[in-house]
């Protein structure tokens, strides 16, 4: 990457009071993350040569280790996810950024404070058929008085019975983790995909202008 690079990467948003700064194998080569900041709203970011990044499965898989290091410092840390490709060419076009969107990123970070999100696919086995509805109700009963939030996702294959994302306080994240247990020892005969914490991509909808 040349050291004369202005353009900046953006793995999400912070609040700027408390910026971060540390070295790890970032998007593009990039080995130093760090925020750029304007009145209180921070976006973390590394260097990059170009403002149309290529999204390769290693730099997809950087993209998130980034934001899960941010989200495991000091205790947990809350952080405004952005999709893979957002990237800037020069400080001052991203905090044109942050200053036009910052009543949006505020709110996102309001909402998904202190929070995680977790999904969860229920399976059924090939050529198997059970009460879809039941199932359903049965989870719906079970999770969401812990979830802060829910959304449901594509039901990508024939098999798959429920696919959902959960927003979830961190402090409840154990009595979430054992009611989903209890899901699984009950349905004992279905497949249960329970996986996270992830950054909240699924309870954010913050669109700004990138490539610029």
């Amino acid at each position: 990457m040349s050291k004369t690079s202005t353009n900046r990467y953006v793995y999400g948003i912070i609040d700027g009071d408390e910026p971060v700064e540390f070295e790890t194998d970032a998007v593009a080569g990039a080995d130093h993350i760090y925020t750029v900041s304007h009145r209180r709203i921070g976006a973390v970011v590394s260097d990059i040569d170009t403002t149309d990044p290529e999204e390769t499965d290693e730099d997809a898989q950087r993209h998130d280790d980034v934001l899960r290091e941010i989200m495991d410092t000091d205790d947990g840390r809350s952080i405004v996810p952005m999709q893979f490709g957002m990237a800037f060419e020069s400080d001052r076009t991203l905090k044109n950024v942050l200053r036009g969107a910052r009543p949006a990123f505020r709110r996102a970070m309001n909402d998904i404070d202190g929070r995680v999100e977790l999904g969860l696919k229920v399976v059924r086995d090939e050529d198997t058929e059970v009460d879809d509805e039941a199932i359903e109700d049965a989870v719906a009963d079970t999770l969401e008085p812990i979830a802060a939030q829910s959304v449901p996702n594509d039901l990508f294959s024939d098999r798959l019975v429920l696919n959902r994302s959960y927003l979830v306080e961190r402090d409840e994240r154990e009595t979430f983790d054992d009611a989903v247990a209890d899901l699984e020892e009950e349905y004992d005969d279905l497949t249960f995909r329970y996986t996270g914490p992830f950054a909240p991509y699924s309870f954010v909808d913050v669109k700004i202008g990138a490539n610029q």
